[in-house]
């Protein structure tokens, strides 16, 4: 705590833009850095979704443009306001403290620059920046020894959100949204206890939809039959809904299809960088179906899916009857899939997602009050945390969003002269033990040759 009570003498050129001693000319090198790669990043983007949303015409020609520029002007803005307000505060405080050239200069750039964002970006923006932001406070608390990390803590994160998620999936109205028709993918309607359809309907479609599929002979529907013929004297309990199957084929086929899908979007994600050299190294093509995180992914989906199907089949028949409870066990025994693919990323995320699910169902029922701009508090909040670590102790940042920071400004983020800010006991040259600024000493006002006093 004493650490945190010192100050720094170093003007803003000595300490944040070492590259540049004018503050104003460093703060349009940032904003030009930054609009370039704003635009590389959302560019794609926006049109992939446009694309795989099927917009219309119209769509290009007066929204795509408005919109894509306002998402630039956005992180434009967070990073550019950050240089700003990092040089404001020094010229009004006098001096650095622990506190201002990471989160006070973060937390007024964030929340004017999330003013600037869509309405309907915000949730999003602010569901992943609190995701950062609670990972960089746990590392935080870990490197401190105020907490003790849980060994596969993030399978049992996951597993947990997965029981809830579904829980609601099984519940009327539990989840809307894109939430419910990802997991309706995934894992089929055939687990949803009110289906739209009466059973006996569903029934007949089935049985009209496989004998009008019948004549079709490509290798679906000879694995289909495969299976069929494999498992087609194993039992389905009046409960189950899955009528084209028996139950051990349904888990079967639902491994299957996951596991297929799991493997070929692995594979979509690495086409970029082996085709980047397919003609250097041509060996390198095979990788792109014979990788480990290929696999690791496949199994992953798959067995989530399986084990889910199987553990509520399993529960019906157990219990003669179809509840909403089984979902709460069967999705948490199946969280234990992700032991094939371990991400902090994505337990982080999805419990997010589940916390602001809840949060909402409890505004619904009156039990929770509503704040009109909580959203854009958060964001800045949470962007002020990471900007934070990001200057102070870039060691407790997660690897990807420090390499996007750098991007953003075009490497400058790494220029910061650290070392002086180790004074306040959080290790901040760590990983920059390396670099040393050469100053202009015409803009120095403080003497490196000399022993510092902080006070």
């Amino acid at each position: 705590m004493a650490a945190h009570s010192k100050s720094i003498p170093h003007n803003c050129y000595e300490m944040g833009h070492t590259w540049e001693p004018s503050c104003f000319n460093s703060y349009l090198q940032i904003t030009r850095g930054a609009m370039e790669e704003s635009l590389k990043i959302y560019t794609p983007l926006y049109l992939i979704a446009a694309i795989l949303r099927r917009r219309k015409l119209d769509y290009y020609i007066h929204r795509l443009l408005p919109e894509l520029l306002r998402s630039t002007s956005f992180l434009t803005a967070n990073g550019s306001l950050y240089i700003a307000f990092f040089c404001i505060l020094r010229k009004i405080l006098g001096k650095f403290y622990f506190w201002s050239p990471g989160f006070g200069a973060a937390l007024p750039a964030s929340y004017v620059a999330i003013l600037i964002e869509r309405k309907s970006r915000r949730g999003l923006l602010t569901i992943y920046m609190a995701n950062q932001a609670t990972e960089t406070l746990f590392r935080m608390g870990v490197t401190r020894g105020y907490i003790k990390p849980i060994r596969h803590g993030e399978v049992l994160l996951f597993c947990i959100t997965a029981a809830l998620y579904m829980f609601f999936y099984r519940c009327k109205d539990g989840l809307q949204g894109f939430a419910f028709s990802a997991i309706k993918l995934i894992v089929g309607k055939e687990e949803i206890p009110a289906h739209s359809l009466a059973p006996e309907t569903v029934y007949t479609n089935a049985v009209k939809k496989h004998k009008d599929g019948s004549s079709r002979r490509n290798i679906i529907s000879l694995t289909k039959k495969l299976m069929d013929a494999l498992c087609k004297h194993g039992p389905r309990h009046r409960c189950c809904k899955h009528y084209e199957d028996n139950c051990i084929s349904y888990c079967i086929k639902g491994f299957i299809r996951m596991f297929s899908v799991g493997y070929l979007i692995q594979c979509c994600l690495r086409v970029p960088s082996t085709f980047r050299h397919l003609f250097t190294k041509p060996s390198r093509l095979l990788s792109l179906f014979y990788n480990k995180e290929n696999f690791q992914l496949g199994a992953f989906l798959g067995s989530f899916v399986s084990i889910y199907k199987g553990t509520s089949c399993f529960l019906r028949w157990i219990r003669n009857l179809d509840d909403e409870l089984h979902a709460l066990i069967a999705g948490f025994l199946a969280g234990m899939s992700m032991m094939f693919y371990k991400s902090t990323a994505v337990s982080m995320y999805l419990a997010s997602k589940m916390v602001e699910t809840m949060y909402f169902k409890g505004i619904e029922a009156g039990k929770l009050p509503y704040f009109s701009h909580a959203d854009s508090i958060i964001y800045a909040l949470s962007t002020a945390i990471c900007f934070h670590a990001a200057v102070l102790e870039v060691q407790n940042l997660r690897p990807s969003y420090w390499k996007f920071l750098l991007r953003l400004t075009q490497g400058r983020f790494a220029f910061m002269n650290r070392k002086v800010l180790d004074v306040f006991g959080s290790e901040a040259s760590k990983n920059f033990k390396n670099f040393t600024p050469k100053l202009d000493p015409r803009f120095t006002t403080v003497n490196p040759e000399l022993p510092l006093e902080f006070s």
